[in-house]
């Protein structure tokens, strides 16, 4: 075990008890560093309470009915609606009642300290938290993201939702106005939507438009279908709420909408405002530079791990940053060997190349890499294919008339994939396989020996690879090396 410093409170203090923090803690603690974290909300964090299990189990009994109706002989079995407050009911089950017990639990085995309260650097290897003030050798920033509110006449007035208000709502609005065409916009649009909400979603351009093209078609005619009015194009320009608590939304083209809540979903930032960086030369609000370990350039000591640093805002990738900067931590600090070169134990690699996301949206959302266009963008000579997933054997057992699309971005200079998106029922399930792809640069001539099991939907990477087709090179060098090949 490490003997701590007599000059320091602790080995390392981590800032943000959310998934992130709480993985920089846990992998920095296993290697016998001395530990603490400081949270001012409840352990756990944003995705435990507001965000990634709480949405889930929102659109969860939506995507069940709906895959349901989709199979001949289970369709006929239903009757009756959603339960709305049983889906609530649920919902809350995930949350533990927004009680964070258990978690507190989970940091006493872990050997972590506790510390409540607002967490401000005070200084180098300084935190102070109400009228304490700790030493360190090392901090972690793990803070998160705050939502983002678009400066709209009136709308800060009217009190609207932010996806926190949303995934925690105790009724299910009537009519329910959502801004912003993202992720969490169109999640939270068909959860509502399926819970009996009459929902407008507003998006100033195309629904997921960081995704290939037509991931943002096939989920503006899906919403459409299930009831959202999907208007594309569109800005609000005023926002009022009345004494009788209804919202009016007012539209660039003058066009009005009422509702009984507006929810607004466009963008988040770092949470960085109030942590103190001024104290170490830095700017608050602004994300954190750091290295691939996650220490911020130009300290040897401060770490931003997670959406402090703006890489990926993503719980998965963020709890991998953690992983890489705790064990990180934990060397510098016992001065072993650093693996920090790219892949490195020590290096959250992964973050430049392959960055996995899964959009729960009906149909979902799942993609990992680069999309053509950015690929083309870096420089990267590319060439993509595309296949109709309501093709594919295990996709027409899977639901009738199945729909969805899959696409490979495959470096033509390297003959490795860079790039995939899947969009369709279930494919959220498709991803990890892509993602081992790019992240092991598979060689598209090793892929075609990966057989996919019959009949199942990932039959849909021979299908892609088909549309690719072997280079004639490879098929050369297979048939002059078959004489190499003795069957015993």
């Amino acid at each position: 075990m490490n003997d701590l410093d007599s000059r320091y409170d602790y080995d390392l203090i981590v800032v943000g008890a959310g998934p992130v923090g709480e993985n920089v803690a846990d992998y920095a603690t296993k290697r016998g560093i001395r530990a603490a974290i400081v949270e001012s909300e409840l352990v756990g964090g944003e995705c435990s309470y507001w965000a990634c299990m709480p949405s889930k189990a929102l659109l969860r009994s939506g995507h069940a009915l709906r895959a349901a109706q989709r199979v001949g002989g289970a369709r006929e079995a239903l009757g009756g609606r959603i339960d709305a407050d049983a889906v609530l009911a649920r919902r809350s089950a995930f949350t533990d009642q927004w009680k964070d017990d258990g978690q507190v639990a989970w940091l006493e085995s872990a050997g972590i300290d506790l510390i409540r309260g607002h967490a401000r650097l005070a200084g180098p290897h300084r935190v102070s938290v109400g009228d304490r003030t700790f030493t360190a050798k090392a901090v972690a920033l793990a803070t998160g993201s705050v939502p983002f509110l678009p400066p709209v006449p009136g709308l800060d007035a009217a009190n609207p939702w932010g996806t926190r208000e949303a995934t925690s709502a105790d009724h299910v609005p009537p009519r329910l106005v959502v801004v912003g065409g993202g992720v969490a916009g169109t999640e939270l649009a068909l959860a509502f939507s399926s819970l009996g909400s009459h929902v407008t979603l507003l998006s100033r351009g195309a629904l997921l438009e960081q995704e290939e093209p037509f991931v943002g078609e096939y989920l503006a005619a899906s919403l459409a279908a299930e009831g959202v009015d999907v208007r594309l194009g569109a800005t609000p320009a005023r926002v009022d709420r009345d004494t009788n608590g209804v919202v009016s939304v007012q539209l660039a083209d003058g066009t009005v909408l009422q509702a009984e809540e507006i929810l607004v979903s466009t963008g988040r930032r770092p949470n960085t405002s109030d942590v103190g960086l001024e104290t170490v030369g830095l700017t608050p609000g602004a994300a954190l530079t750091v290295d691939d370990t996650m220490l911020v350039v130009g300290t040897d000591w401060l770490y931003g791990v997670g959406d402090v640093n703006g890489r990926a805002l993503l719980t998965h990738q963020g709890k991998y940053q953690a992983r890489a900067a705790g064990e990180a931590i934990a060397a510098r600090l016992q001065g072993t060997t650093l693996s920090d070169g790219s892949w490195g134990w020590h290096a959250a690699t992964a973050d430049h190349r392959a960055v996995p996301h899964v959009v729960f949206t009906d149909p979902e959302v799942a993609s990992v890499g680069l999309t053509e266009a950015r690929a083309r963008a870096v420089g990267l000579n590319v060439r993509a294919v595309e296949y109709d997933l309501g093709w594919v054997s295990g996709a027409k057992l899977h639901a009738d008339g199945y729909s969805g699309r899959a696409k490979l971005v495959v470096d033509e200079d390297r003959q490795i994939v860079v790039g995939a998106t899947f969009v369709g029922q279930d494919v959220a399930e498709l991803l990890h396989s892509a993602t081992i792809a790019i992240v092991g640069e598979v060689p598209i001539e090793r892929l075609w020996h990966a057989v996919p099991s019959y009949p199942t939907i990932s039959e849909i990477w021979l299908r892609l690879l088909e549309t690719y087709g072997r280079p004639e090179a490879v098929i050369a060098t297979a048939s002059e090396g078959r004489d190499l090949l003795t069957v015993s």
